[in-house]
């Protein structure tokens, strides 16, 4: 559930980027920051680890007027290595919302598959129900010659239970609409739990369009 600041009125979110290796986890959130106005967003954070690294920055306070309610939204990135599981757990613990990026090379299957599974596990290691936390999933890598075809990522997405993204980070391409995909489905999910609509008038079409505001998309 996310953290609840009576004092400042203020709810904070925490999305987590989860893929394996190489998936463009770190391109995703490098776009998403850049592309947002710099008083809208706090700093990159980069914590190195052996062969791999930890991204994360937070979204400064959305705030709603008329419920005196405000929004903070962190976005963190987990490394892909295998041996970074202890870390890959300490990231998710908390998680209100997880974007698994899948990398589209049809050499990759496999390394999606596995790291989707060590997902379930690592949310069921830290409390969290796979089945209850909102959890999209994006294919990345779009452009590549070698990338599955589209016929077949229809195929997944129809058997798949959570919304599935096409993109190409490193252009960009389907980066915010992932982002903003999860963000509904996190508001979703949290106004079952706190009531946002009923008990604070926000709307998930309002929420929807503060955050489109707030990241400088029409």
């Amino acid at each position: 559930m996310a953290q609840v600041d009576f004092q400042e009125c203020q709810l904070t979110l925490k999305l987590v980027y989860y893929g394996p290796p190489l998936s463009g986890k770190t391109t995703n959130l490098q776009y998403i920051h850049s592309q947002v106005e710099e008083q809208n967003r706090g700093r990159l954070m980069t914590l190195d680890t052996r062969d791999d690294r930890t991204l994360f920055f937070d979204l400064l306070p959305i705030f709603f007027r008329m419920s005196k309610l405000s929004f903070r939204v962190k976005v963190y990135t987990v490394p892909g290595q295998p041996l970074h599981e202890a870390t890959r757990r300490v990231v998710l613990r908390g998680a209100d919302g997880v974007a698994f990026i899948a990398d589209s090379a049809r050499d990759q299957i496999s390394a999606n598959n596995e790291s989707f599974d060590d997902l379930i596990r690592n949310l069921e290691a830290v409390g969290l129900s796979p089945d209850q936390l909102p959890i999209v999933v994006q294919y990345n890598k779009r452009d590549l010659p070698d990338a599955i075809s589209d016929a077949e990522l229809d195929a997944i997405a129809a058997a798949n239970r959570e919304p599935v993204f096409r993109a190409s980070a490193i252009t960009g391409d389907g980066v915010f609409q992932t982002f903003l995909g999860l963000l509904e489905r996190t508001w979703e999910a949290l106004n079952r739990e706190v009531a946002l609509e009923q008990g604070f008038g926000i709307s998930r079409d309002e929420f929807v369009a503060a955050i489109h505001e707030h990241v400088g998309m029409a």
